[in-house]
């Protein structure tokens, strides 16, 4: 009985793991290919726009003498937002700009322009629309698919719970019925090229495929991700308006001088991004780098007074990031970036060997059927 048991329980989430990956496999695929472009997502910006990257050596010129040259650049009524500067040497510093007449209550999407520039010099090397950008249409897809509103965040989420199934349903499916764990490590564990493909890469990418499954659930769903960690880890409350929030007319402190106070608070670091203030906030947020380091440290500058306060994260703002960090691949290091990598590129393999290996059961199966029905024929002799 328990054999018998076991057997339906498997034949299941056979069927579970596989209709899910075939009947899901429209979004699937195209959600995981654009999620393993987006971890290196400047290497490809880099490498479809080279004259984005012609960067010459240097120090960097002051966010000031940036802010103005990007200015010089824009098209009447964007106002700059936000100075990124590079992330590691030979790469462009960058302005974002958003069209002002939307951003103050005009109604509609803000248009945002980024523009490139050579650092040492102030160049402008290009200016985009990012949503127009190859870049930034698989930022949308792998986010919401472009559909706009919350509709497409939650086919996204959806597809992450499947694939999370389809991942753990996986583990379950490969672990071998009649022997142990290292057994379910051999390459020849059945007859056909794409079985074995199917069951070994499977094994291996599982658990990190259900980490970056998991995490892209969280990201699928913001409000209702941010609300249950909140209730078993405080959070710092959500600030509403993003890049839309009204910017302050006449700011009391330069760029510059906010950029000295936030560096100055942080011993040992240097400006990596710094946004313009906003009424709501009335501070310069200032995001530093330390000395070698891929972390971020948020410093508010109030714009009347000057105090520079590092902002401290909680424990749930933490995880929160890290949730983001897993899933992107971003700051943690070049072996789960390729991992993640990895986990965009292996479900296509897995579609078509799947599909390959049901074939290849419903060819045999009515061979299988007449086989086992021989010896109830003898017996009835």
């Amino acid at each position: 009985m328990p054999g018998a048991t076991n057997f339906r329980l498997r034949r299941v989430w056979v069927q579970i793991h596989l209709w899910l990956g075939i009947g899901l496999a429209i979004l699937l695929i195209p959600i995981s290919l654009s999620g393993a472009a987006l971890v290196w997502h400047h290497h490809l910006d880099a490498l479809i726009n080279p004259g984005r990257y012609a960067v010459t050596a240097g120090q960097s010129l002051p966010p000031s003498q940036l802010i103005e040259r990007a200015t010089s650049a824009l098209e009447r009524g964007f106002q700059p937002i936000v100075l990124r500067m590079p992330e590691s040497e030979g790469w462009p510093a960058t302005v974002s700009a958003r069209e002002g007449r939307r951003g103050e209550g005009g109604g509609g999407r803000p248009r945002l322009v980024t523009v490139y520039l050579d650092p040492p010099t102030g160049r402008v090397l290009d200016a985009a629309e990012f949503r127009n950008s190859l870049i930034g249409f698989l930022h949308r897809f792998h986010e919401n698919l472009t559909i706009p509103e919350y509709s497409g965040r939650a086919i996204v989420g959806w597809s992450g719970v499947a694939l999370l199934i389809i991942a753990l349903s996986g583990i379950y499916l490969w672990w071998p019925r009649n022997g142990g764990f290292l057994r379910g490590l051999r390459w020849t564990r059945g007859p056909a090229l794409s079985f074995n493909l199917h069951h070994l890469f499977g094994f291996w990418i599982s658990i990190p495929l259900a980490v970056v499954s998991a995490t892209g659930i969280y990201l699928g769903f913001p409000q209702q991700g941010r609300e249950l960690l909140s209730s078993v880890a405080p959070m710092t409350p959500q600030q509403r308006g993003g890049f839309a929030a009204p910017l302050l007319p006449k700011p009391e402190l330069g760029i510059d001088r906010a950029a000295e106070l936030a560096t100055g608070a942080v011993g040992g670091s240097t400006l990596a991004a710094i946004f313009a203030p906003t009424q709501q906030s009335q501070a310069w947020r200032v995001q530093v780098r330390a000395t070698q380091s891929e972390n971020l440290t948020t410093v508010m500058v109030d714009d009347r007074s000057g105090t520079a306060s590092p902002v401290t994260l909680l424990s749930g703002d933490r995880t929160a990031l890290w949730i983001r960090w897993l899933h992107e691949g971003s700051h943690s290091g070049v072996l789960w970036q390729t991992v993640v990598f990895i986990c965009g590129i292996l479900p296509t393999l897995f579609l078509v060997t799947g599909v390959l290996i049901w074939l290849r059961r419903r060819r045999l199966a009515p061979a299988a059927q007449g086989m086992a029905a021989v010896p109830q024929v003898e017996a009835a002799e």
